[in-house]
């Protein structure tokens, strides 16, 4: 045990856990990502439009819990790449809808590698591994004060 007032060891500190397992997963996912040509951040807004099409910049910035002004490369380089389509709402012309292109909406059955090597190269079950992510969901719902939902 340390004595009260100094730090814990790293490895006893949660947030190093966390943040290293997300290195040591962005490393595991970078070769396919490569292979589907797609950078990580790439791949996070690519997902919230396979979980539901036409949303907004802001929209998907909130969902990743990002700045609209940082989704917007992202964007741009995702619509040069063909994946998707940006295009003034209809309704109200000063917010941008994002929508998926064909390639866009193919890449999400090439995704799934992502998660099969994450089971594979975790050694946890699938119910360990929601589990895990359940538990991660909570913390971050908690520190936040959002909803885990």
């Amino acid at each position: 045990m340390n004595a009260p007032g100094e730090p814990l060891p790293l490895d006893a500190q949660l947030c190093f856990s966390l943040y290293s397992a997300s290195i040591a997963i962005n490393r595991l996912y970078k070769p396919m990502l490569d292979s589907l040509g797609v950078t990580y951040p790439q791949y996070l807004v690519l997902s919230t439009l396979w979980e539901r099409d036409g949303q907004t910049i802001s929209a998907i910035a909130e969902r990743l819990a990002l700045e609209p002004s940082t989704i917007t490369p992202l964007m741009k380089r995702l619509e040069a790449a063909g994946f998707v389509a940006r295009r003034r709402n209809p309704e109200d012309e000063r917010q941008v809808q994002v929508f998926l292109n064909p390639p866009g909406r193919e890449l999400r059955s090439r995704a799934s590698c992502l998660t099969d090597a994450l089971l594979a190269n975790s050694k946890l079950s699938v119910p360990q591994m929601i589990a895990l992510n359940d538990q991660v969901r909570r913390l971050r719902a908690a520190l936040t004060g959002e909803d885990a939902g």
